[in-house]
């Protein structure tokens, strides 16, 4: 069993908050150990933005409750029913997310029956909030999260999966079904891609420098994402329309082959220069191959009119053609509009080095 950052940080929370409620004097300090446990977030800003939601639905739960216990008493339908109000209050406002913690806030308060019923509320309020305030402490200082190298790593490791089945798909050596289960596990890990973005995006930093080099890094990791994208839907192609592949003539198969090949490697390639194992100005070299894609299209006009002469069945592989040769095309679009973006990063930012990137890699 792996243990994560959050775990680790969930713990040291939950001791830390009440450390804090203990050191205040603050009766019941479960209820800030509580509070920790909702208020851990997977980022530095999600945990902000945690504190102002958990302030203002902990406020809301608090003065509910006080309410309520003042004018109805203390019996366990007041408490129901004051749980209710606060619930449709929070979903008016949209505080879904701080829900649970407003209603631990109002059981918290209304289940005491003492004379100082408003005095313990404001206490039990407070204690609260010291949870949510010692887990953005502990967010905010012990183990930041590293969400670039996190999101990159896992782009690497996908497009080196999505490699690998598309060159076997491109020669048929591919089992279908094999390959269709592993697509649909590529679809999975894209979207924990998609959400690790996300958390990269929410990354703040107070450097003007920093905020512009890492808004300039957002559209490298975006086509970094898309260009993911595209080369999947090729691998679905190919997986899909596989007969109609192999039905064609070996020349113009091998063709496709060479192409999606050169393709491939010039996307492993992209990923070796964005962490510096290769001159920005390596792209060069695609220009050379300009006239082998004029030569790929003229023999696809080709294919396409000789399949429309033949009868019967054979004459629906040529319809497939332009979807898979679609999906190449807009494949080498990305791959050269990435290819724009890392050289012009590395030629403005050459004093810019991400050590832990270029070391963890390759």
């Amino acid at each position: 069993m792996q243990v994560g950052a959050r775990v680790l940080k969930t713990g040291f929370a939950i001791v830390f908050a009440l450390f804090l409620a203990e050191l205040l004097n603050l009766p019941s300090p479960v209820f800030a150990g509580i509070a920790a446990i909702f208020a851990i977030q997977p980022s530095i800003y999600r945990s902000y933005l945690t504190i102002i939601e958990q302030l203002q639905g902990n406020f809301i739960g608090a003065t509910i409750a006080v309410t309520f216990g003042l004018i109805f008493g203390h019996h366990t339908v007041t408490i129901g029913l004051a749980a209710i109000i606060v619930i449709a209050i929070m979903l008016k406002f949209k505080l879904n997310s701080s829900l649970s913690l407003a209603l631990v806030t109002v059981v918290a308060i209304m289940v005491y029956e003492g004379e100082d019923f408003l005095e313990f509320g404001i206490i039990r309020f407070i204690t609260v909030m010291v949870g949510v305030f010692a887990a953005f402490l502990v967010n905010l200082v012990f183990i930041p999260p590293r969400y670039e190298i996190k999101l990159f790593k896992m782009i690497d490791s996908l497009q080196d999966d999505i490699i690998r089945w598309t060159r076997l798909a491109a020669r048929q050596a591919s089992e279908h079904t094999s390959t269709k289960n592993a697509l649909n596990k590529f679809h999975s890990r894209l979207s924990g891609i998609e959400n690790m973005y996300d958390f990269y995006k929410e990354e703040r930093h107070y450097s003007k420098k920093k905020r512009f080099i890492q808004a300039r890094k957002l559209v490298m990791y975006r086509q970094m994402i898309i260009t993911t994208k595209k080369s999947l839907e090729l691998l679905h192609r190919l997986n899909k329309h596989e007969n109609e592949i192999a039905n064609l003539p070996v020349p113009f198969r091998t063709m496709i082959q060479e192409r999606l090949d050169f393709l491939l490697t010039f996307h492993e390639q992209l990923l070796l220069k964005f962490t510096g194992k290769l001159k920005p100005e390596h792209s060069k070299w695609v220009d050379e191959e300009d006239d082998k894609h004029a030569d790929v299209m003229e023999h696809l006009i080709q294919q396409i009119a000789f399949e429309q002469n033949r009868e019967g069945e054979e004459e629906f592989s040529s319809y497939h053609l332009f979807y898979i040769f679609s999906r190449l095309l807009d494949y080498e679009e990305n791959l050269e509009h990435l290819d724009t973006l890392i050289v012009s990063f590395r030629s403005y930012h050459s004093t810019e080095k991400n050590s832990d990137l270029e070391e963890d890699f390759y």
